[in-house]
């Protein structure tokens, strides 16, 4: 069993290792939270559950009872009913079409491009969020049908800290999380230099007189 470092808590970290279904759990979480929080989490839901975290049973659960359990304090997400919701729809689509076995949609798919496919169709996964997935199960999982390296750039790059994928120790948490600000900041930095440029004098002049006479246009009649 490989070990992952995922939470930063060493039970956490336990369950996301034997468990596939807790894992993406911890995936489909893993948005405006921060990283430990996103992937700590299904260990909690599943004390919340009192029972190991499997995709046949949360499909079967009510979805305003798992919405109720993600809610409790504290909650297991910044928006605990939205994620609620995303896991129950994820815990169905793993029933219907993968018999219930999450670690089916990556043990049977037959190149790179397949795999994120699946992995694109889960709810909750987006095309970056499931190319990182591909990456992850890649670098730290072992799984690399034909052309999974191509299929999941950038972040399959070797010796890269862009994501979960990269991160096998609290050193490479650290590196994931600057990147992440740095690319944050960059993008600030973007909008900034997008930013509308100040209108000419002509244009701000026009612009007032246009206001202006809108302004002293007379009210229309009582009687029309």
């Amino acid at each position: 069993m490989v070990r992952l470092h995922l939470a930063q808590n060493e039970e956490a970290d336990e369950l996301l290792s034997r468990n596939p279904f807790a894992l993406l759990i911890g995936l489909v979480l893993d948005q405006q939270v921060t990283i430990e929080w996103a992937f700590s989490a299904p260990l909690e839901l599943s004390r919340r559950l009192g029972a190991d975290l499997d995709a046949g049973r949360l499909a079967a659960t009510d979805p305003d009872e798992l919405a109720s359990v993600f809610s409790q304090r504290p909650a297991l997400h910044r928006y605990p009913g939205a994620m609620a919701k995303r896991v129950h729809e994820l815990s169905r689509l793993i029933v219907d079409e993968y018999a219930g076995r999450p670690q089916a949609i990556w043990e049977t798919a037959s190149s790179g491009d397949e795999l994120l496919a699946r992995v694109r169709a889960l709810p909750g996964f987006g095309d970056q969020k499931a190319k990182i997935f591909v990456a992850f199960l890649g670098k730290q999982m072992g799984v690399c049908p034909p052309g999974w390296a191509e299929a999941s750039v950038p972040f399959s790059d070797p010796g890269s800290h862009r994501s979960v994928a990269d991160i096998v120790d609290d050193a490479s948490l650290r590196r994931v999380r600057d990147f992440k600000q740095q690319m944050k900041a960059a993008a600030r930095a973007g909008k900034v230099d997008k930013a509308p440029r100040a209108r000419t004098p002509a244009a701000a002049k026009n612009t007032r007189s246009a206001k202006a006479t809108k302004a002293v246009r007379p009210p229309a009649s009582a009687s029309q």
